[in-house]
């Protein structure tokens, strides 16, 4: 069965495009010309990810996003016609798991969008890590602290457990990137960062003074391994 995308853009010829070129690649393409009629879509279906244009002609995009983060985690590629720094780390803070700037190449598209739903349906291993409070459920993609879930988009929840398998270790950024199966993190600017900061303010009592979630100047991060 095809995997259902919800395009949101008002661009009708991007929109065309974008539909064929992922149609061709196997997808089934829902088209919403607004963000509220992508809202209204969302709601109505389930789509395994999102593409996200920022310049809609009612909502901005960045509050279609939020709203779409309310009670969901489905994948979100935002798209950006300047690939503002600001809108950028925005997107990141308020859930979405990608961006790419316009104009854009149809093959990066399908390559970004094919890793964030990589991520969203990799295998994960059965065992709870447990730290202090933190709970972190590969199985359930969830991370508890005593009896609150943590919200975390896909992305977010995979840097966690990639840091917390590897408790003690100081990871570099690229060291992440590669544990990622190579995918380019990268292409946007300190987006490793912007995620650990959302990570720390779900996961830290204080995210201004962490203690799981630690940076270590010039290197990278690490989990801390003993942990209240």
């Amino acid at each position: 069965m095809s995997q259902q995308i919800l395009l949101i853009e008002d661009d009708a010829r991007l929109a065309a495009m974008v539909q064929d070129y992922l149609g061709e690649s196997g997808f089934q393409v829902t088209v919403a010309g607004s963000g509220q009629d992508g809202l209204d879509l969302h709601r109505q279906r389930q789509f395994d990810a999102i593409l996200l244009d920022l310049m809609l002609p009612d909502l901005e995009g960045l509050e279609v996003c939020r709203l779409l983060r309310t009670n969901d985690h489905t994948p979100i590629v935002m798209l950006t016609a300047k690939g503002e720094p600001m809108d950028r780390i925005i997107g990141l803070e308020l859930g979405a798991d990608d961006y790419l700037p316009k104009p854009f190449e149809p093959r990066e598209l399908l390559a970004r969008l094919r890793a964030v739903l990589r991520r969203g349906n990799a295998p994960k291993e059965g065992k709870i890590l447990r730290f202090g409070r933190l709970e972190i459920d590969p199985l359930a993609i969830e991370a508890r602290i005593d009896d609150r879930t943590c919200d975390l988009t896909a992305h977010q929840f995979k840097l966690l457990e990639i840091l917390a398998n590897r408790a003690g270790r100081v990871l570099s950024r690229d060291t992440i990137m590669n544990v990622l199966n190579g995918e380019n993190l990268s292409a946007f600017d300190r987006s490793i960062d912007v995620h650990v900061s959302r990570i720390r303010a779900e996961i830290e009592d204080d995210p201004n003074k962490p203690r799981r979630l630690i940076t270590v100047r010039g290197a990278g991060y690490v989990f801390a391994r003993s942990q209240d």
